[in-house]
């Protein structure tokens, strides 16, 4: 049995530099007191959720965010999904773009958030984020450790192409910062974390920020974990708090040797293939 232990920070978007390192060095702390192998941050974790802060607070990778998260992984020797963050390259587009470190600090995956949030709910939600962000376009897997995962962001888990793909290239575990909001969360939320989970035989880790009624975007909240079977593992409330979930990677094997979905698909009849070369993968 190989158990890999998650700690999900539903945390409070931080922007103040002093006060985001004491709430990182705290969450590390007591992810590695309770045995996490890895600590999970929700997506714009260090930057409101609103596109008109994306500009102001986007850093080139390897900019003071990225050595703070760098920095913390390091020292507390842990492996660390640093949610989301505003991402501007060297041309000036900007990105939403997840970050994942090892225990020694270094950078192992990156994934810019692929499809980009531009929906208008009736009577709900309205948001665009293709006013300010560019797309990613790459599929993202990495090892950590025993283990082969997959990382997107938020609105990518509403396309099960991208997740079908990252399990076929052996993700046995998939990293989802997200935000949903309170039109598409009580609708969507678990429901979509389940059914990628069984649609995949895969876990999926949906961390998300905790809720703040004062900000222009209020996220739902509810941080998730679901097995290969589509089961709820874990599920967070609205509020703010660390939990840690163990996971037994086996059970992946176990449910594909009992259902063999992946098996069973029809590459006589219809192919999924990549256009673009995979990213991130190590191993």
């Amino acid at each position: 049995m190989t158990i890999l232990r998650i700690a999900q920070a539903q945390m409070p978007v931080c922007t103040e530099r002093k006060q985001l390192i004491r709430i990182l060095e705290s969450l590390a702390e007591q992810a590695v007191r309770n045995h996490a192998d890895l600590l999970s941050l929700p997506e714009m974790f260090c930057c409101p959720y609103d596109v008109c802060c994306f500009p102001a607070h986007a850093e080139e990778e390897g900019g003071p965010v990225w050595q703070i998260c760098s920095r913390i992984a390091r020292s507390f020797h842990i492996f660390l999904s640093a949610g989301t963050m505003p991402e501007r390259d060297s041309d000036g587009r900007i990105y939403n773009t997840a970050y994942v470190f090892d225990g020694s600090g270094s950078q192992i995956a990156k994934h810019r958030k692929m499809h980009l949030f531009d929906i208008s709910v009736e009577g709900g939600q309205h948001f665009r984020e293709s006013a300010v962000l560019t797309p990613g376009n790459e599929v993202t897997t990495f090892d950590a450790g025993p283990c082969t995962m997959g990382l997107a962001v938020c609105y990518d888990i509403r396309f099960p192409e991208l997740f079908r793909l990252m399990a076929l290239q052996g993700a046995r575990v998939i990293l989802v910062p997200a935000s949903f909001n309170l039109t598409t969360g009580p609708m969507h939320w678990e429901l979509l974390f389940r059914s990628q989970a069984v649609s995949n035989q895969v876990f999926l880790v949906g961390t998300a920020p905790a809720r703040d009624e004062t900000a222009s975007y209020t996220s739902w909240g509810h941080s998730i974990v679901t097995d290969p079977w589509g089961n709820v593992v874990s599920q967070m409330d609205a509020g703010a708090g660390l939990r840690v979930t163990g996971i037994d990677l086996a059970e992946c094997k176990r449910v594909r040797e009992q259902i063999p979905v992946l098996r069973h698909r029809r590459e006589d009849v219809y192919t999924l293939s990549l256009s673009v070369s995979p990213h991130g993968h190590t191993g």
